[in-house]
């Protein structure tokens, strides 16, 4: 399989430290994106006009877009919060317990308006990964994980995908849409952590059911058949690419965020932190579906 790929090209030159979870917002036709630790929130156009950043007052890991368009976000301590343009409009949960010395990581909204979410690991335990119903109930998934990462579903729903990317793997797991019950996980793509094409990050499933993982100190984003194997990958000019997300009207558009801007000095790129895009993907993306939490 051959496809074409295009060349990154820079959207927002930013010194983001961790630069994440970019996500296209179709009725706003922006792309909103993340410094995790910083506790920013960024957005612009498809061509990167009209950028904006907004401060939260804490660390903000991942968000989804919820039915009324308003942002859903996952933050430190395990809190989870509504907000638009600047406000915080509702609290979902103050804070989770056993999550206080930690922070939500990657995010992602199924056809039933729940959320899956990770945290990262902390010195007391091991990171964990949570499914959040629209009615506010947190039920824990997984725990023991390094680094529960990028998630995506398969075109047919039959399928979920999840990295993590303290193990270098990604999985795959039955989804049942009805109960939002996950089952049989099996490994689909392993490495290891001196891996020169870098570990997988952030990801997302395109229209033909292929993953498409970042790669954390690859400098790269890999495109892999949904069984898990490598068919193709797009270079960048810096170490760590982080996530990706397609956009733009006919979703051909990938927004790339990328880390590491603290150290654009120190071998990470002199265009580390900053926000990618790539014009014209081999395939066109799929709209995340939204969230419905706290919404009846």
């Amino acid at each position: 399989m051959n496809k074409q790929m295009p060349v990154p090209q820079l959207l927002i030159d930013l010194p983001c430290k961790t630069g994440e979870g970019p996500l296209w917002h179709p009725d706003e036709k922006r792309v909103y994106w993340l410094d995790i630790p910083a506790g920013m929130i960024y957005r612009c156009r498809l061509d990167g006009s009209e950028f904006e950043e907004f401060a939260a007052g804490a660390e903000v890991g991942g968000f989804t877009i919820q039915t009324d368009g308003s942002l859903l976000l996952f933050m430190s301590r395990g809190a989870v919060k509504v907000w638009r343009d600047g406000r915080f409009l509702q609290t979902v949960l103050e804070q989770v317990e056993g999550e206080v010395d930690s922070r939500f990581n990657d995010v992602i909204a199924d056809p039933a308006g729940r959320v899956y979410c990770g945290t990262m690991s902390s010195r007391s335990h091991g990171g964990r990964f949570y499914r959040l119903d629209p009615d506010g109930s947190l039920t824990l998934l997984r725990e023991n994980m390094k680094t529960p990462n990028g998630m995506g579903f398969s075109p047919d729903l039959r399928y979920f995908y999840q990295s993590d990317s303290g193990a270098c793997e990604i999985s795959r797991f039955s989804y049942d849409r009805d109960t939002g019950e996950l089952r049989d996980r099996s490994v689909i793509f392993s490495t290891t952590a001196d891996d020169p094409r870098g570990r997988p990050d952030g990801m997302t499933v395109d229209q033909e059911g292929f993953l498409w993982t970042a790669r954390w100190d690859g400098g790269r984003i890999v495109r892999h058949r949904p069984d898990g194997e490598p068919v193709g990958e797009i270079g960048f000019p810096v170490r760590k690419v982080s996530c990706l997300t397609f956009g733009g009207d006919d979703l051909r558009t990938a927004f790339c965020t990328t880390a590491g801007g603290s150290g654009r000095d120190r071998g990470e790129g002199e265009l580390a932190g900053s926000l990618f895009r790539c014009d014209v993907m081999p395939t066109p993306g799929r709209l995340e579906f939204r969230s419905r939490i706290g919404l009846g």
